[in-house]
């Protein structure tokens, strides 16, 4: 079952809660689909007017800050710790090659690279635990964490959204459409036949004239 078919089949304030949870323990360092529970929900709300944009974009801003906050303090505690035991469990997402680079990152971007690493999957996990244990200042860190949680999921939310609108829009309109074109083509069709079985006829009995 694809993720838009189950959340489909749970209550409006489930869907909230779960976005909301899926983006918050994804922030905290934890691989998990939040893009695509993001880009589902949104993507559904478009089509059910049981669902609404806005929750959808609320619930998910505050998993995202809350999540990466506490990656902060996680962090800030046991960073190296958690970083060790992290590239043992997950070595595709937390290995020395990936935690090297994201280091480097932070380095030299600081407050943009915590804004921006929210469009980053791979950043997007790694952020608040990474600036956690790099000492980044925290208010810094919470207003880049706040303003890039916001953009990218309320601005996600409205893309996925209106597109999803526009879309069944276009649809429903070329599906009117198509039915008048074959309708019309229908007709045209018709017509011809019609005179070209006249003109056969025609000269059938133009034939049979001139023999007889």
């Amino acid at each position: 079952m694809h993720v838009d078919q189950w959340l489909e089949a749970i209550p409006p304030l489930a869907v909230y809660l779960i976005v909301g949870a899926v983006i918050m323990i994804e922030s905290l360092g934890i691989p998990l689909p939040g893009e695509i529970v993001l880009v589902s929900a949104a993507l559904l709300a478009s089509q059910h007017s049981n669902l609404s944009p806005l929750w959808i974009g609320i619930l998910a801003s505050a998993g995202a800050i809350i999540g990466d906050s506490i990656g902060y303090l996680i962090g800030k505690t046991g960073g190296q710790r958690l970083f060790a035991w992290a590239g043992r469990k997950f070595p595709k997402h937390f290995g020395p090659a990936h935690l090297a680079n994201a280091e480097r990152i932070f380095d030299k971007r600081g407050v943009w690279a915590v804004f921006l690493g929210r469009f980053i999957a791979f950043l997007r996990i790694l952020a608040g635990p990474l600036a956690g244990s790099l000492r980044m200042h925290y208010p810094k860190f919470l207003l880049a964490n706040a303003a890039g949680g916001i953009v990218w999921a309320g601005g996600t939310t409205a893309a996925v959204f209106y597109l999803g609108v526009v879309a069944e829009e276009w649809l429903g309109r070329f599906s009117k459409f198509g039915l008048l074109a074959a309708i019309v083509i229908g007709v045209v069709v018709f017509f011809v036949m019609k005179k070209r079985l006249g003109r056969t006829h025609a000269e059938d009995e133009n034939q049979e004239e001139t023999a007889a």
